[in-house]
């Protein structure tokens, strides 16, 4: 789950990157704050699986609420920076007290690609790094853990180094909300109290620089404001009055054990629980594009293999049912009369099956005969027009596709894969018909052979044929269709041939013959459909949709969706995530 976590954030920022629509955009930012959020809560997961991990603290708020001056008067000593300038801080800092960095050395697989670096090796060039120090003293305001100073989430800089400001939220055990009078109302603070709600964090709000005697007003306030946006318990206020000699909040003696007994109602064995309800409340917003798009792949598999029994059937009606150009039979008689022995022809054939006695000989001979078949073929000419057909007719669907909003660049895109691709498909195909034609031509022989050895069970009728002028012309002509003299439609047409046909056709054996001319073309259907329809054109076509642009389209292949949702879906009782 973790990977298709991973997985799907990457998909989005890759798109985002691309975006041009502003509303798209702020909702694929939202959803891959989400996916942040979701990547490091499940990472936080493997650490509480792998071993006892110190305690987290957070201290969060937006931009000069006084953060890092809060963590200094509850660490009772200045070691997180402060300035009156707008996001001084923008790395999560770290400060152990009463741990020890071995202690947190598993915090590296838990930041991933961040780096931890000393506190003065921090750099506003780079964002992708957090420092941990370990500090001698200790303050009887933090219980024993690691008391986290946050970047502000609400400046317009934020958005460079949200994503460690959320790294932070989510490995932290215990959030301080930090929100001065100015900040406290603001939306920013309350869209992202409602963001963490679903980790169910035990939360304590300081109301900080305030003035003696607002406090009852602000907290009244703050209290309909929890309210307003999530529905667990309104948790306790520490109200901080700034006091101007030492210009830093005051944490009274009454407040000291507070967090004490917050980080008492820490449940790390409801970790998994948390995890899948945080995953249940973004899921079906997090696959919105991705089922669009899935749809459209879905909308175009149909539109291949309707168009595919389009060309199915243009090949049955034009070929294999059409009268005048069916000529794979005409071809499975020609193979038949070189088997009879004609007196005419005697001399010729005898010389011809000698050929016999040398293997390799004959199968070059044969390839060529049955190349020039292929090359003088009707039905490898017409399967060559019905795939440029079918392609034009996808080109046209396509741009019908466009033409509604929805996924109309999806499609746009998906017919300029096409146009790039027509050409090279029509060659594959080409290729494909002509080699199909050539090695058919044993279930051609095959056919001649059934018919030969049915003759010589009626040897009235074999004799007849060999007797008859007509059937030594046919023979010739056969003969000479396979040394390359005429054309394959040239044969079906010949006037000899046609006798031939009839002659058979009406003697005792042609209701045997309509039967193996039937299994033919049978035959012939179902070759041509699996290897120059459903192996070749169709599979390629399918194939389209995969070039499409990782940069611009999420690609997500559906099995990794359907395995993420089944895993999801089965773990009712705490998700599994490794």
């Amino acid at each position: 789950m973790l990977e298709f976590i991973q997985l799907l954030k990457q998909r989005y920022q890759s798109v985002l990157s691309q975006q041009g629509n502003e509303a798209r955009s702020s909702a694929y930012q939202q959803r891959i704050d989400q996916l942040i959020l979701a990547e490091a809560f499940m990472r936080k997961g493997q650490l509480l699986n792998k071993a006892t991990q110190p305690l987290q603290i957070a201290v969060i708020g937006p931009t000069q609420a006084g953060k890092s001056s809060l963590v200094n008067v509850l660490l009772n000593q200045p070691v997180a920076g402060v300035s009156p300038l707008a996001g001084y801080t923008v790395h999560p800092q770290g400060f152990c007290q009463g741990v020890s960095l071995a202690d947190c050395q598993d915090l590296a697989h838990y930041f991933g690609r961040f780096q931890q670096l000393s506190q003065n090796e921090l750099s506003k060039q780079r964002y992708d790094c957090y420092s941990l120090t370990a500090l001698d003293n200790e303050s009887s305001f933090v219980p024993h853990g690691v008391l986290w100073d946050t970047p502000d989430f609400d400046s317009i800089d934020s958005a460079t180094y949200r994503e460690g400001v959320i790294r932070a939220i989510a490995l932290a055990d215990v959030l301080i909300l930090v929100v001065s009078k100015e900040k406290y109302a603001d939306q920013s603070v309350w869209e992202m109290m409602a963001f963490l709600e679903t980790l169910h964090q035990p939360v304590l709000i300081c109301l900080n620089k305030l003035t003696e005697g607002s406090e009852t007003l602000l907290i009244k306030s703050l209290q309909e404001k929890w309210h307003t946006h999530r529905s667990d318990p309104f948790p306790d206020v520490v109200p901080l009055f700034y006091e101007k000699k030492s210009g830093s909040p005051q944490w009274s003696i009454a407040h000291s054990k507070l967090l004490k007994q917050l980080a008492k109602q820490v449940n790390h064995k409801k970790q998994a629980n948390f995890t899948q309800e945080l995953l249940q409340k973004y899921w079906q917003s997090w696959l919105e594009p991705i089922r669009a798009e899935q749809q459209a792949v879905a909308d175009w598999q149909q539109m291949c293999h309707e168009l595919m029994q389009s060309a199915l059937a243009s090949y049955q009606r034009d070929f294999l049912n059409h009268p005048h150009h069916y000529e794979t039979f005409q071809q499975a008689l020609a193979e038949l009369l070189t088997l009879l022995e004609i007196p005419v022809l005697a001399g010729f054939l005898a010389g011809a099956r000698q050929v016999l006695t040398w293997p390799v000989k004959q199968m070059m001979k044969l390839g060529r005969q049955r190349e020039h078949i292929a090359n003088t073929s009707h039905e490898v000419a017409l399967l060559k027009q019905i795939a440029e057909h079918t392609l034009i007719q996808l080109v046209d669907k396509l741009l019908d596709q466009a033409e509604h909003p929805q996924q109309n660049q999806w499609w746009k895109a998906l017919n300029s894969v096409l146009r790039k691709n027509r050409p090279r498909l029509l060659e594959e195909f080409a290729s494909a018909a002509q080699h199909y034609h050539i090695d058919f031509q044993q279930d051609v022989e095959h056919t001649a052979q059934q018919l030969y050895h049915k003759l010589q069970q009626q040897p009235l009728i074999l004799n007849t044929l060999r007797a008859t002028r007509v059937t030594a012309d046919a023979a010739a002509i056969a003969i000479t269709l396979h040394t390359g003299g005429i054309g394959v439609q040239d044969l079906v047409i010949a006037p000899a041939m046609l006798t031939v046909t009839s002659m058979l056709t009406e003697s005792a054996i042609g209701s045997y013959m309509h039967k193996v001319e039937n299994e033919l073309k049978q035959q012939q259907l179902s070759i041509v459909k699996q290897t120059l329809f459903i192996d070749t054109l169709v599979k390629h076509l399918l194939l389209l949709p995969e070039q499409l642009s990782g940069l611009t389209y999420f690609n997500i292949p559906l099995a990794s969706l359907q395995a993420a949702e089944q895993q999801l879906t089965e773990k009712r009782h705490g998700l599994r995530l490794l």
